[in-house]
Formats: C-alpha cells, structure tokens, sequence
C-alpha cells in the first residue's frame, strides 16, 4: 500500500494495485480502468478512488463490473514519470514473454509493476464474463483541453463519437508498446483518456465526468445515477472543436541524451504553420515539417515524445474507411506487385517501398493498417479489424 498527496485537491489517500472493484447483482459488462501509468499524472487515480468510493457509499443500482488498477506506484509516490523504463511502452509480445524470467525483471522494477499488472488483467479476464472495456487515464505536461487517444478500429471509432472531447487517432502508429495498443490486438474496446494538465483540479473532474460516462455508456449505471447530463456538459463545455476526428501525421522523437527544450507558449490543438520553431534540440531549433496543430508538446523533464502534429479528419473519409473495411477491400492490394501478405493468417501486409511511394498513408488507413516497422526495403502494416471482437458488443447499448 502507498501513499498519495494531490496538492491541487488537498487530498491523500491510500492505494494499493487494486485500487478497487464494484460490481453489481444483474449481468452486465466488464470495465478496466488503468491510472497513474506515469508517475507524475495522479489526477486519474484519485478520480478512480473517488467513483469507487462513492458507488459503495450510494450503492445505486448497477449491472457488471467495474475494475480500477493503479499503473507505476513507484514513481507516483515519488511525483515522477517513471524510474528506469516508461511503464507505457513495455506492453510488447517479446517484452511480454520476458515476464516470465524473474531473473531478468529484478533488475527493473517497471517490468516487476507490469507483471503484477498483466496477472491482474489476466485474472479478471479469465473470472469475468465481458465484454470488456479497457480504459487509460492520463494527464499531459501543458495546458489542455480534455481529448480521447484511439487506436483506429470501427468498433473503438463508434463507442468514442459518445464523449464530447477531440478523438485523436493513430497515436499507436508512433509509438512502440503502449498498453492499450497491445489490449487492441486482443480485440477489445480500448482508448485512453487524457484529462487535462498534470497539476490542475480541473483534471480531476475531467476524468471522474469521464469515468461516469463510460458507466452510463456501457450500461452499468443508468443515465440519472451516472448523472450523465451534469458530466457530458462538463467535458462538452470545454471541446476544443466541432470537428471531433484528428490525425498523427508527425512526431518529433527524443533520444536519451538529448537536450529538448520546448518553446514557451505552445498550448494543446495550437495552430502552426509548416516551418514553425516549435522546439529547440541539442541547441539546434526544430521547426514542423507540417502545418497542423501542435499535439502534446513536452513540457516536463522526462519523455520520448517532444511533440507531434495533427489535421482534422473529414466525416467523408470516416464514412469512406468504414465502407471499405466492411466489404474487405484491402483483399484486393495483393493483386498489386510488391504487395504481399506476411502470413497466413492475414493481418499484416508488407508492401516494398517502391510501390508504397505511390501511396499515402492515408490509402492504408482507409482499410484499417497502421505502419509497425520500417526497413530500407519494406513497410510492414498492421491490420487493426482483423483482430475486433465485434461479436462481443452487438448487444452493448451504444452499438444498436
């Protein structure tokens, strides 16, 4: 058990790696919520603390399960991002095979947290029914407006048009070992949610608002005890846009030595010309290869990511993408030379650098792929619907 203070509320409270559980008496969903997987992003731990406390106080009528997991207490007691290795970017299937030699754990005390994680997740999926919903809860460096993080599948794009916060996608196509990249290729509903800025008591309510949507959304809690109305005006009073869909289209990368100092100023879903300073890197200035809107710019002291750039993405090509992964169309790229299968089981294409030149990403992400790894010779794209347990929700009440 470990020790919290949260400056912003004036609260401390006592957690363990479960934070918590609540379940109801009539069948009904399974839900997973991680906080605290960075050390200093607290404020979704104790909204999780909250809700739970306060469904056992009111006790309202509830259907299915509800599971509440803290992410890296070690570096949450000490305020910071991580120790030794980030504890979001381990959840690969050789990083995962190695949990097994304790030997080779010991000598990092994230991968000794990840374990207890990943038994605890594969416990409650062993005991429970489902289906299960897995949810992320974050907080950034700088100034934000609450915004969802989506893995790209149909199923994970429909539940998140429910929240009244920006859906940004394709963060996995940047990013190595993110856990909840690794609970989509399972074929679960799963997104984080990012709360606001680490220090502020608005990042709090944020996430309990998000918490209570996600019960009512998935039918736990009904309409009037998750009060949905107060907390979808809460989240919607502060939508940064209308236009609710965004796009990684870059990602400014940190190495371990590097000395990345951020420009002052730059606030969440800030407009920028192509060839802004955005940043200065090992005393050289970096300036955006793209216009967009800046992502996440780092403004703490650990991170891999210094920012990335975003565009909006137009409801026709939304509805075009759905259309074509519906009718499998990506059955068809094999038929292009230099366009082959890397398996047999169909969920990853590799495509030789020469003919992907003639294609946009955007080609790809119409039928579903995301780019996993590049060589000097091919692009390797993995298939995000192959994996979808669509089954498991055709009678969840946001997918009527």
């Amino acid at each position: 058990m470990i020790k919290l203070h949260s400056t912003p509320l004036d609260k401390t409270i006592e957690i363990t790696r479960l934070i918590g559980s609540h379940s109801g008496t009539g069948e009904g969903p399974t839900l997973i919520f991680t906080g605290g997987i960075h050390g200093n992003e607290p404020a979704g731990v104790f909204a999780l603390k909250s809700v739970l406390d306060n469904l056992k106080k009111e006790n309202p009528e509830f259907k299915g399960s509800m599971y509440a997991i803290g992410g890296n207490l070690n570096a949450l007691q000490k305020g910071i991002r991580f120790n030794k290795a980030d504890l979001n970017r381990l959840w690969t299937k050789e990083k995962l095979a190695g949990l097994k030699d304790d030997k080779v754990i010991s000598f990092n005390e994230e991968l000794v947290q990840q374990k207890e994680i990943y038994e605890i997740m594969q416990d409650i999926l062993e005991k429970e029914n489902g289906p299960f919903y897995f949810f992320d809860l974050h907080t950034t460096s700088g100034e934000t407006a609450p915004f969802i993080t989506v893995n790209d599948s149909l199923l994970n794009r429909k539940f998140t048009r429910l929240f009244p916060v920006p859906l940004i996608l394709g963060i996995e196509e940047f990013l190595d070992g993110p856990l909840l990249s690794y609970i989509n290729e399972l074929g679960y509903v799963a997104f984080g949610f990012e709360g606001g800025q680490h220090d502020s008591p608005k990042s709090y309510e944020y996430c309990v608002a998000f918490i209570y949507l996600t019960l009512a959304y998935t039918g736990c809690l009904s309409a009037t005890d998750a009060n949905q109305e107060k907390h979808f005006k809460k989240l919607k009073d502060v939508m940064a846009f209308k236009n609710k869909f965004f796009e990684i289209i870059f990602r400014q990368g940190i190495e371990p030595d590097d000395k990345f100092i951020i420009c002052d100023g730059y606030v969440n879903f800030q407009k920028v010309p192509k060839g802004t300073t955005i940043a200065i890197n090992n005393g050289n200035q970096l300036e955006t290869p793209y216009r967009g809107h800046i992502f996440m710019p780092l403004y703490q002291g650990k991170g891999e990511d210094g920012y990335f750039i975003i565009r909006k993405t137009p409801e026709f090509f939304l509805k075009l993408s759905a259309f074509m992964r519906k009718i499998s169309f990506d059955r068809l790229l094999v038929a292009l030379p230099g366009v082959n299968w890397s398996s047999k089981n169909r969920e990853e294409l590799v495509v030789d650098l020469n003919i992907a030149r003639f294609f946009t990403r955007k080609f790809f992400h119409l039928m579903g792929y995301r780019s996993k790894q590049k060589d000097a010779t091919h692009l390797k794209l993995k298939n995000r619907e192959i994996a979808s347990k669509e089954e498991d929700y055709k009678d969840a009440p946001w997918n009527k």
